[in-house]
């Protein structure tokens, strides 16, 4: 399977700075509510509401505005969101997931569409590209949690099928059914993980030119400002030449 992208990392980290923190934590509020809605409002019995309320505290959301989109699932008023995945491709035939949480399947379709046109890709049927993702839990730790070692011996025994790490952290890959058990195990043994999640991670990675990787920069932008898109996941990475281009 394909390593994990240290230029997603870099993307990531600078998309998360830059981001309006409202709009990070209304994103954030949204899953929690959903995920509360759909199963029980406790955490600790619901594997996808506790996975939801993780990555809130990662992102030091305050705690009472956590237990406010828990409450609202409660609420009669609370809005009824529609899961959805679309897929298609960027400029240069970059594999592109997009998962959004909408009330409006017409609205996010349309804008979702736009976004594609725009930076020079096109939106195509469901499953036209995830083919080429594996559906996975993840599990993310500092380097202090561990060496190498230590993180994949833990991994293992943890009943995880991947570890990678680098020089920003250990990425510990396993089964979606596992993610929970596997979290805890680790958990056990090197302490609470920075952030655990369903990811779709490529099979493989194309690195870009400038030109391609400024137009997908431009796609993923226009995706992560919608209200409605909760996740943007793709296949290309960025040359450390081209890197400093951008």
């Amino acid at each position: 399977m394909a390593g994990h992208s240290k230029w997603a990392n870099i993307q990531h980290r600078k998309g998360k700075q830059d981001a309006i923190r409202s709009k990070t934590f209304s994103k954030l509020s949204k899953e929690i509510t959903v995920a509360a809605k759909m199963g029980d409002p406790d955490p600790d019995k619901n594997p996808r509401l506790r996975l939801a309320v993780k990555a809130a505290k990662a992102q030091s959301m305050p705690k009472d505005v956590i237990d406010r989109a828990i409450k609202k699932s409660l609420m009669g008023d609370a809005n009824d969101y529609t899961e959805i995945r679309y897929e298609g491709y960027g400029a240069g035939g970059i594999a592109v997931i997009v998962e959004a949480l909408t009330d409006n399947l017409n609205r996010t379709a349309s804008n979702v569409r736009s976004y594609f046109t725009k930076a020079g890709g096109n939106l195509g049927q469901t499953g036209s590209v995830a083919h080429s993702f594996d559906r996975l839990g993840e599990i993310s730790y500092p380097l202090s949690a561990g060496d190498a070692d230590t993180v994949m011996l833990a991994a293992i025994e943890a009943g995880a099928e991947d570890v990678e790490t680098d020089e920003d952290g250990h990425w510990i890959y396993c089964k979606v059914e596992d993610l929970s058990a596997v979290s805890d195990a680790l958990e056990a043994a090197l302490g609470e993980s920075t952030e655990s999640k369903l990811v779709w991670r490529p099979q493989s990675r194309t690195e870009v030119d400038l030109d391609t990787a400024q137009k997908l920069m431009k796609l993923i932008d226009l995706l992560e400002e919608d209200d409605d898109v909760q996740t943007v996941t793709h296949n290309f990475d960025v040359p450390e030449d081209v890197a400093a281009k951008l």
